[in-house]
């Protein structure tokens, strides 16, 4: 009976410590997230802050516009880059992956996972940048593709060793080589987790600033053209935090709003497609 009584003890005094524990983790995170909020609601509740390019101090009417586009352009290059590649590296990993290549792969992209990403915008400057001569925003989609690159190649290996080995199994019965049930059997049934794989990389790489610091360098005006200097919402975050005006100020607190809620959404979506998926694997 005593007994009984400290494991009850315990157990509760246990879920009350983690309760606790992490209600005192998650303190921080709101304390950003309502703070920032707070800060940058009064600029994203202008339409003009999404229409409208950046402008100097003391000019009224400054927006993101070109921000937001020029985001738009490097993370799109730089996903058309490195979401292909490691997505085919993941499943050679997961499907062909006993060998010592293999291992080397995978060494490789854990330590690109912990690499830190001004020195990939480095590599980046040194690779594109100064044989150009110029900055880009071509130059930034290569060194947030090599950022992205490890982060999808892991979760796409993780995605594809989850399937069963029935369905290889019954793809090779029917005489089909080993790379069509790869590609035709396997990928499609392990696309939600490639999928979330895929959408974490694209918010992380959304978020960098160092990396396009050294290769794009930023511009104020609004150019479609990849091959010229392009800003991002973390290099107007960046650099209007650090000035002396208000007005800029504010519109740094508009445009880490902007870049929060899109990362966001971004978690949010990679969640409810990994929700999806072991919903459909209950029914099945």
């Amino acid at each position: 009976m005593r007994r009984n009584l400290w494991r009850r003890f315990g157990s509760t005094f246990a879920m009350g410590a983690v309760y606790g524990l992490t209600g005192l983790a998650l303190v921080p995170l709101g304390l950003v997230l309502w703070f920032t909020t707070a800060k940058g609601l009064p600029s994203v509740a202008h339409m003009e802050f999404f229409t409208n390019a950046q402008r100097p101090s003391g000019i009224p009417g400054g927006g993101v516009a070109n921000a937001i586009v020029g985001t738009a352009i490097v993370v799109s290059l730089a996903s058309l880059a490195a979401i292909p590649i490691g997505v085919l590296s993941g499943i050679y990993l997961a499907e062909y992956g006993a060998g010592r290549w293999a291992s080397w792969v995978r060494l490789a992209s854990d330590v690109l996972v912990g690499a830190p990403s001004i020195a990939l915008g480095l590599f980046a400057f040194a690779l594109v940048v100064v044989p150009q001569h110029h900055y880009s925003a071509i130059a930034a989609s290569v060194a947030l593709s090599v950022l992205m690159l490890p982060v999808v190649i892991r979760t796409t290996e993780g995605a594809v060793g989850l399937i069963p080995n029935g369905l290889r199994e019954s793809g090779l019965a029917l005489g089909l080589p080993r790379w069509r049930v790869s590609l035709q059997l396997i990928l499609p049934a392990a696309a939600p987790g490639v999928i979330t794989g895929a959408l974490l990389a694209i918010a992380r790489a959304a978020g960098e600033t160092a990396p396009v610091l050294f290769t794009a360098l930023g511009n104020q005006n609004l150019v479609f053209d990849p091959t010229r200097a392009m800003s991002t919402l973390p290099l107007v975050v960046f650099r209007d935090a650090l000035t002396p005006y208000k007005d800029l100020q504010q519109e740094a607190w508009g445009a880490a709003l902007l870049l929060m809620v899109m990362v966001l959404v971004i978690n949010l979506g990679s969640r409810w497609v990994l929700r999806r998926q072991i919903r459909l694997a209950r029914q099945l």
